[in-house]
């Protein structure tokens, strides 16, 4: 039987990416723009560069996609593009052209929630994973505890209630004088450091599955200018080796809270933050205490990318859904 082959386009913030997947789970070719380079000098994504860098490389990228998968656009049978959440001027420019290459071949055409994306990255090259389950998913623009009853049916446990995890990375590291992306320089540098200091959190969450990053952010800040202002020295290794710890703590109690009340026999990590080895570490060592199977995308598919789209998009599809070309962005959209 022939490959079903899905085009994925992503672009919801600062990297352009295009991926040709087959039978929604093996990766043909997946090829990322990051622009890096271009927001690292601001600390952070300027929307209107992220936006104009989007136009400049959507179709080299869409062309070498295809190229190194070995097709052309008549072989495709879905295409598929992120339509929410993110910024609206860099989605706006991949599902432009997602919907206008759908219009033109008449192929079918799925639009996906980024975060869906995500979850969707931990069927990429690795058999199915069987429902029920937990999802964590933890990037720098949120921060979700869902349980999955089945493959696209989604029970919200849990969100952040102000800062993603992955924001507070960004921020301290920048305080810290870490550069950007945060979330990778920190767990680069708290490698091997104990992590012994302790800063407050906001109280008040026990029971719930919501998450909070603010207060952990904001005392790890005041620390850093008490220190200053005492003129006393500060070890970057073990302010940024604590924040860490503390903040995983806080995802993995959540995570294996909701774990022991719903009784899964699995839990999935997915999102750029699930890239982080302490994560990874301290979550497979976790699960494996309680007997309860771990998984998470290979660290590539961690970040946004257009492999994890198509994989989304495809098994949309088989469930018979399709996607008028009417839509438009939804930088809020919700899971």
């Amino acid at each position: 039987m022939a490959e079903f082959i899905t085009l994925g386009i992503e672009s919801s913030c600062d990297e352009t990416a295009v991926a040709v997947v087959a039978d929604g789970t093996i990766i043909k070719s997946n090829l990322i723009s990051s622009q890096l380079d271009l927001h690292a000098r601001f600390g952070g994504v300027v929307p209107e560069l992220a936006a104009r860098s989007h136009l400049e490389v959507v179709l080299p990228i869409y062309r070498l996609a295809l190229e190194e998968a070995g097709i052309e656009l008549k072989d495709v049978n879905l295409i598929a593009a992120t339509y929410g959440p993110g910024l609206v001027g860099s989605l706006l420019v991949g599902l432009s052209f997602a919907k206008g290459l759908a219009l033109a071949a008449n192929i079918p055409f799925i639009a996906v929630n980024h975060i869906e994306g995500h979850i969707y990255a931990n069927v990429l090259e690795r058999l199915p994973i069987k429902t029920p389950l937990l999802c964590l998913t933890v990037s720098g623009g949120h921060t979700d505890l869902l349980y999955l009853e089945r493959w696209g049916v989604y029970k919200i446990l849990g969100r952040t209630r102000d800062d993603a995890a992955g924001e507070a990375f960004d921020k301290v590291a920048r305080v810290l004088g870490l550069g950007y992306p945060g979330g990778p320089a920190i767990d680069k540098i708290a490698r091997g450091v104990t992590g012994d200091l302790e800063f407050a959190q906001i109280k008040g969450l026990a029971e719930t599955y919501d998450f909070s990053f603010s207060g952990l952010k904001t005392a790890v800040i005041n620390y850093l200018h008490r220190q200053k202002q005492m003129g006393a020295g500060i070890d970057v290794e073990q302010v940024a080796a604590s924040f860490q710890r503390l903040a995983v703590e806080q995802l993995l109690d959540k995570l294996f809270k909701a774990a022991h009340d719903y009784r899964v026999p699995s839990i999935l990590l997915s999102g750029g933050v699930a890239a982080n080895s302490y994560l990874r570490q301290r979550c497979q060592v976790e699960a494996e205490k309680r007997g309860i199977r771990i998984f998470y995308p290979e660290r590539e598919l961690c970040t946004d990318n257009g492999a994890m789209i198509a994989a989304a998009g495809y098994f949309h599809y088989q469930a018979g859904e399709i996607t008028g070309l009417e839509i438009t962005a939804q930088p809020d959209l919700k899971l």
